[in-house]
């Protein structure tokens, strides 16, 4: 039997780690790990999950959705009204890519680091 295994921490590579944790913070309200130091910035989530983000010299942002600049990661969050979570996204600014392969049951979006990360309905929104 495999010994179990529990996620405890997730860590992009960005140029700047405060402005990506603070993005984070603003879109999803988690709290900010006392640790922060310039150098490395973390959020800290439901369960005790870290989200942490690490400077990188010459960080290169994703090129999604071609291949040239791999994406790296990717976070998938449900939100209950897609289009209230667009509205606060963009307006914290989040980009959204021209392409968009999940039609109306999720969409993609970029941090301000270059990262893709897709929103999805919750289970509850049925709207198409």
């Amino acid at each position: 039997m495999a010994p179990r295994m529990r996620l405890t921490a997730i860590t992009l590579d960005c140029a700047d780690p405060e402005a990506l944790a603070a993005f984070y913070r603003r879109a999803t309200g988690l709290e900010p790990h006392p640790a922060s130091d310039g150098e490395f910035a973390g959020l800290i989530g439901e369960g005790g999950l870290f989200i942490g983000f690490q400077r990188v010299d010459d960080h290169r942002a994703p090129s999604w959705p071609g291949g040239a600049v791999p994406q790296q990661a990717h976070f998938d969050f449900e939100v209950d009204d897609l289009e209230e979570a667009e509205a606060l996204l963009l307006e914290l600014g989040a980009g959204k890519p021209e392409h968009q392969p999940g039609g109306d049951r999720w969409r993609v979006f970029t941090d301000p680091a270059g990262h893709p990360f897709c929103l999805t309905r919750a289970a509850g929104d049925v709207r198409e």
